[in-house]
């Protein structure tokens, strides 16, 4: 049977990539695989595997097609969230691309990957948001 495993972010820093997105998400740095090439980094709560980082001489893409979207469930938490992840390492990216009054920031990792903080009480499905730990409704 073939099952969804993790993301895996390209970065040309591993040391740096694991620092940043350990922080960033709350998440460990596991020996699983462990090498100067792979880092697998688990939820820190113990449920499982999270993000997997890769080494990579290839250049970031600017507009990617496939990126991450890290939830926040207010405005206040979504610029707090932004604000924190700046000072992490994260940088603010100019995005020629926002829609009106956008529901989501822009922002790239140390190693310029994108990556998107979205403020679910604004997202077009905001309001049929189901609780915490839920699947959205389709």
């Amino acid at each position: 049977m073939l099952r969804l495993g993790v993301p895996v972010i390209g970065v040309s820093d591993m040391p740096r990539a694991v620092a940043f997105w350990t922080q960033a998400l709350d998440l460990v740095a596991t020996e699983e695989w462990k090498s100067e090439a792979w880092r697998t980094l688990d939820h820190a709560d113990g449920s499982g595997r999270a993000l997997g980082l890769q080494h990579s001489t290839s250049r970031v893409e600017p507009r990617p097609r496939l990126h991450l979207d890290l939830f926040t469930d207010t405005t206040e938490e979504q610029h707090t969230e932004v604000r924190r992840l700046v000072a992490l390492g994260a940088r603010a990216v100019e995005w020629d691309l926002y829609p009106p009054d956008p529901d989501f920031v822009v922002l790239a990792d140390p190693d310029g990957n994108l990556f998107c903080v979205v403020d679910l009480s604004r997202a077009p499905s905001g309001s049929n948001r189901p609780p915490t730990g839920q699947a959205p409704l389709p």
